[in-house]
């Protein structure tokens, strides 16, 4: 097996310290300030971003315990395969969040919606592209009926050290 090495390029600023209470997806923290501070050797790469209103950031979830392959999710209470929920708990502990972009300064994004957890590593940074990202009539398997529940659903610690 090849081993993959990702290096950060950036670091993610939250009102969030510790996964318990924080929301589970962007979704549920509308409002929820927040920023990324971009390394000064990956800052040109910025350039033309500010266009977008949505980004999608790709983070480690650096706070996650060990991976585990099934896991119970934060909206339901039946145990479900990890690669079948956005659980943090993962072989490579990878998460995705798309966020909206308020304006770009010196290497620094404000951004809005955040549900990350404050001193998280970035990875990468790709506009969201509705025309790209979004499909028509996508079934979301078993969270159909439970994402209602977002909007009060919040993380317990339950994938934590």
């Amino acid at each position: 097996m090849t081993r993959l090495v990702l290096e950060p390029i950036g670091i993610i600023h939250s009102p969030y310290v510790e996964p318990e209470g924080t929301p589970i997806q962007p979704a549920a923290a509308e409002g929820v300030l927040g920023s990324v501070d971009v390394f000064p050797v990956y800052v040109p790469g910025l350039q033309d971003l500010e266009g977008f209103s949505h980004i999608i950031l790709v983070y480690r979830f650096h706070l996650a315990g060990p991976p585990a392959l099934q896991v119970t999710p934060f909206l339901d209470d039946h145990v479900h395969g990890v690669f079948a929920t956005r659980a943090p708990a993962r072989p490579n502990a990878i998460g995705l969040s798309v966020v909206r972009l308020l304006g770009i300064d010196c290497g620094s994004l404000a951004i809005c919606d955040m549900d990350v957890l404050d001193g998280t590593p970035l990875l990468d940074i790709k506009p969201y592209v509705p025309e790209f990202d979004t499909r028509a009539g996508a079934a979301i398997g078993w969270l159909q009926g439970r994402t209602g529940r977002l909007s009060s659903a919040r993380d317990d610690d339950r994938f934590g050290r």
